[in-house]
């Protein structure tokens, strides 16, 4: 079908006046719990739908279909409505026509994700929109803005009001005509109920996703044949004129899988099914129960450096009633601890934090919950009591450095090493068949390549170090990584290594590197990234912060992009030492310093035969970096100023360590 058969230049079809409404515009996006493209688009499809700009021109509702696949738990988005969704997505019920482009033929139904339609039409078919095709990813501002500058031939308000058991919602709509207007096919009034915010604790599909946003729950009314949805909606005239209006309440009782109902909208519009165009939306948003418990937080460091721990619970009164009693049950490690009784006075939007029970650790990786129940009159909405599993870790010892760590034994993380996974997706592990530089003997691995849940953030701890004695400690370490997608849409898929000498209450950055500037291979790898002999780098930081340190805390934090594989092999943390420079067995890199000797300035001519990055470090006779440097290298040539005017009189040591290979030379100084 042409694309000038979507587009809004018909949207005035059957009016014979100018719509005078302003438009509150409809998106759906048609996503799936077992999409990897899902969840990479939603966080910043999410963040652009509820920008302050947006609210007042559009809404959105998220069908979950199963595409690729269909989820296999019971409790996942789409098994709770899956008739619905299926009546609403496929070509056996509305029929929303597929064509990603202008220049596509058509098929029936929706049938890719993530994919969406702006008041129910092609994304790429709003004028002005700038859509290339219908992935989600373009409902942006500039979609948002050309789609909610046409006007409406209606208005509408929706009112919403509980029944006393907080188990039904009446919804009330007034519809007004503020053009004449006729439909080209039936004209239908469509109600859904959706949850604004989901958080699941474990991923209900396969793609990572925990948070959902704008979920469609539940339409009202809707006729089936069994099992199968046949029609959502209310029948409307098909024919307005100016000053025409239409009122009818709706009673819409809450199935039984709503996870939250203080999260509890309705979404309404007007849809002409002759031509699927949605002429207005309105909103009718949350509204808070009698009596509602909401547990907030929990009161737990991400370390702690004790054996015991008294941790607190946040518990906010997210009714309209005053509550003076209830019950927190507190699980660690899946083992169920002893209740705290709590009386007083919380006054309705108000929130108290209070201790819970001692609890006693052991080193290593913890989780915590905890659940509210016996809440004075009752709780209308359990669905928001539970604190789910917060991860720390505990580390009341530490172990005399020097740190070194090759991964060649099995068990992962290593002994005394500890690991955080707080959404239990794809993170840190080892692969024995592969090591840095070709060794073959074991690297920690982080499987970007699976993790779809952008901006999952992974820790790898270091052991809790004694560095008592280590007057310039030194971190170094090999990496290897490879991007998914080609410049410029490579991901960014980031490395930190952080430092802490307070048990965690604050952290010093002594890496930072993303995307190309962490990669080691030149080229985009789209299969599971294993990195050659040639596809390593060696990292040398100086962690001054460290010094003497008794209580010293490192990690490795890897933050998911959605791209490839990264590799981490032989980590040392240790007293800075000329010697203990590593070199490759093959150097593809060579330098020349001059002058030298140098009074101050001195150029490194760094030749290299492939590109990419290198870490430049100059270290003193007493073992101390005085200089460390991350720059990228082209092919051929590349020149670097070493400004050598602070440096006391003496004998350097001067490191060039890139993916090409490492190289080390001598630099004296005199003045």
């Amino acid at each position: 079908m042409k694309k000038n058969l979507f587009t809004f230049g018909l949207v005035v079809a059957g009016m014979v006046a100018v719509a005078q409404s302003p438009r509150l515009s409809l998106f759906e996006e048609f996503t799936g719990e077992n999409c990897p493209p899902c969840a990479s688009t939603n966080p910043g499809l999410n963040a652009t739908l509820a920008s302050p700009t947006n609210t007042t021109k559009v809404i959105s509702i998220k069908w979950q279909v199963p595409i690729p696949s269909a989820p296999t738990a019971t409790w996942s988005l789409w098994k709770t409505n899956q008739s619905e969704i299926t009546w609403r997505y496929s070509a056996g019920g509305y029929n929303y026509p597929s064509a990603w482009t202008s220049t596509d033929t058509p098929s029936n139904g929706v049938n890719s994700a993530p994919q969406g339609r702006m008041d129910g039409q092609h994304l790429w078919a709003i004028p002005g929109g700038g859509a290339a095709n219908d992935h989600a990813f373009y409902c942006n501002n500039t979609l948002i803005n050309a789609a909610s500058s046409f006007t409406s031939p209606f208005s509408i308000t929706m009112s919403r009001a509980w029944d006393p058991t907080f188990s039904s919602v009446t919804v009330t709509v007034n519809i007004q005509a503020t053009a004449n207007y006729t439909a080209t096919g039936a004209l239908v009034y469509r109600l859904v109920m959706i949850e604004r915010h989901i958080h699941f604790p474990t991923p209900s599909g396969t793609n990572g996703e925990k948070d959902f946003e704008d979920v469609a729950i539940k339409a009202y009314p809707t006729t089936q044949a069994g099992t199968v949805t046949t029609s959502m909606g209310t029948a409307m005239a098909s024919a307005w004129t100016i000053g025409q209006t239409q009122t009818f309440t709706i009673n819409c009782p809450l199935p039984s899988y709503t996870r939250d109902k203080s999260e509890v909208a309705f979404v309404g519009f007007i849809q002409d099914d002759g031509n699927k165009r949605v002429q207005q939306a309105a909103l009718s948003n949350v509204a808070g129960v009698s009596n509602d418990a909401k547990a907030v937080s929990v009161g737990i460091g991400a370390v702690v450096c004790s054996t015991t721990l008294v941790p607190t619970a946040t518990i906010k009164n997210n009714g309209a009633n005053a509550i003076t009693a209830f019950t927190v049950s507190p699980t660690l490690d899946a083992v169920l601890g002893a209740d705290v009784i709590w009386t007083g006075n919380l006054a309705a939007g108000a929130s108290t934090t209070i201790p819970l029970n001692l609890v006693t650790l052991t080193a290593g990786s913890h989780t915590y919950s905890y659940n509210i129940t016996s809440v004075s009159a009752g709780d209308f909405n359990t669905g928001n009591n539970k604190l789910f599993n917060t991860s720390f870790v505990c580390s009341p010892t530490y172990f005399a450095g020097p740190v070194t760590q090759p991964f060649t034994a099995v068990t992962f993380p290593p002994t005394n090493w500890n690991m955080v996974n707080a959404n239990a997706g794809p993170s840190w592990s080892r692969l024995g068949t592969t090591g840095a530089y070709g060794s073959n003997t074991g690297a920690a691995k982080y499987d970007f390549y699976n993790n779809s849940a952008t901006g999952d953030a992974d820790d790898l701890y270091l052991p809790p170090t004694d560095l008592t004695g280590v007057t310039s400690p030194v971190l170094s370490f090999d990496v290897a990584y490879a991007f998914y997608t080609a410049v410029p849409n490579n991901e960014n898929d980031k490395l930190e290594v952080k430092v802490s000498t307070d048990c965690g209450q604050n952290w010093t950055t002594v890496f930072n590197q993303a995307g190309t500037v962490l990669a080691t291979s030149a080229s985009p790898v789209t299969s599971n990234f294993v990195p050659s002999a040639a596809q390593w780098k060696t990292v040398t930081v100086a962690a001054p912060t460290l010094a003497n340190s008794p209580t010293a805390l490192v990690k490795f934090v890897a933050t998911s992009d959605y791209g490839n594989n990264m590799y981490v092999d032989n980590i040392n943390l240790s007293q800075a030492n000329p010697t203990s420079i590593k070199t490759n067995a093959t150097s593809n890199v060579s330098f020349e310093v001059y002058p030298n000797p140098t009074k101050g300035e001195t150029t490194l001519n760094i030749s290299a035969v492939t590109a990419g990055n290198a870490n430049v470090v100059v270290i003193n006779t007493l073992g101390q970096v005085v200089y460390s440097k991350q720059i990228e290298l082209t092919v051929g040539i590349n020149t670097l100023q070493l400004d050598a005017n602070n440096f006391a009189n003496g004998l350097y040591t001067v490191s060039v360590e890139s993916t090409n290979g490492s190289m080390v030379k001598k630099l004296t100084v005199t003045k």
